[in-house]
């Protein structure tokens, strides 16, 4: 199969942090949130190219991908940002199979395996939740295939929120859909990939509907601290090698070595990067990047860069990298 991932937005709720990286680089516990995915699409093992929709921060993606990520790659920019539909359909020259469509911002638990004996048309991902009127929820018949998807339903026809996972076996006809879709008015702007699935569904396409276990989403602070804290209290929890005096830990924690930790109390659900220092401090919930300095501060569910300074304050705090807080002492 090829695999589409398309990550050119610019990640304007997590700003000022995705003005320097790209959204779906900002980590949790340790980690990229792609890098999450990837380790899903490496598993397959039948991925005969990545194709990689950028925009925002381009540069940054194409090195990380290229550098981590042994799969043949091809890389292309959307440079008008017109919606999911018009993602998809710039990696049409690179498409002559079955596609895997992944929106990287968020982190499932889900058997991609399943792709490889489906006789379906296609497959969706989708989470039962209960704040069903966020999301666009998938609509399905008695056998368990897609008839329809609504965004942001008033009314409970459907708890199944659409993830952003997707394998499209009939491709062709996909193509077809993107193309009568990109004919259509744009809806603010934008045409929807979900759109060219309906065109699919009349047209006589069976697109089976799977539940994951685990839908995680990192799109926004505050489920970016929450996806950390699941993600660690999933085993990615680590100590550094040696603590300093009067340190204390509650876990879980991630902890880079060479992090010096001092007369502080660090966690539960913080991860902390390399080179970073904590003195006389509290740190809970918390996300810091590398090079982080925190003296005399409490602070809890805070998302901070890195090569950030923050000195006798307390509270929640977003800072991008290279910023510095200072308290009046």
């Amino acid at each position: 199969m090829k695999v589409i991932i398309p990550l050119a937005g610019k990640g304007t709720r997590l700003r000022p942090h995705t003005h320097v990286v790209p959204k779906p680089m900002l980590k949790v516990a340790g980690r990229p949130v792609m890098s999450y995915v990837m380790d899903d699409v490496m598993r397959l093992g039948n991925v005969e190219q990545v194709v990689y929709i950028t925009g925002h921060l381009k540069d940054k993606v194409e090195e990380y991908t290229r550098r981590t990520y042994a799969i043949p790659s091809v890389f292309i920019e959307q440079a008008v940002q017109d919606g999911t539909a018009g993602a998809v359909a710039l990696a049409r020259p690179h498409v002559d199979q079955p596609v895997l469509i992944i929106f990287v911002d968020t982190i499932f638990d889900a058997d991609l395996g399943i792709t490889k004996d489906t006789d379906a048309d296609g497959i969706i991902w989708t989470k039962e939740v209960e704040d069903y009127q966020r999301f666009g929820v998938v609509v399905t018949d008695a056998d368990g295939h897609m008839t329809r998807i609504v965004e942001k339903p008033k009314e409970p026809i459907s708890k199944r929120a659409n993830i952003g996972l997707y394998y499209i076996r009939n491709w062709k006809l996909l193509y077809e859909g993107i193309d009568h879709v990109l004919t259509t008015a744009p809806n603010k702007g934008e045409w929807y990939l979900t759109d060219a699935f309906q065109y699919m569904i009349d047209k006589g396409a069976k697109i089976k509907v799977v539940d994951v276990d685990g839908w995680y989403d990192a799109g926004q602070l505050e489920t970016l601290l929450a996806t950390n804290r699941t993600m660690l209290e999933k085993g990615r929890a680590r100590h550094p090698a040696t603590l300093g005096p009067g340190a204390t830990i509650v876990e879980p924690v991630y902890i880079e070595d060479g992090v010096t930790i001092e007369h502080a109390t660090v966690g539960p659900n913080v991860s902390i990067g390399t080179g970073s220092t904590i003195r006389h401090a509290t740190v809970r919930d918390t996300v810091a990047g590398d090079g982080v300095q925190i003296a005399n501060a409490a602070l809890h569910d805070s998302f901070l860069g890195d090569q950030v300074v923050v000195d006798g304050v307390q509270g929640r705090m977003t800072l991008g990298d290279h910023s510095e807080l200072r308290g009046d002492r």
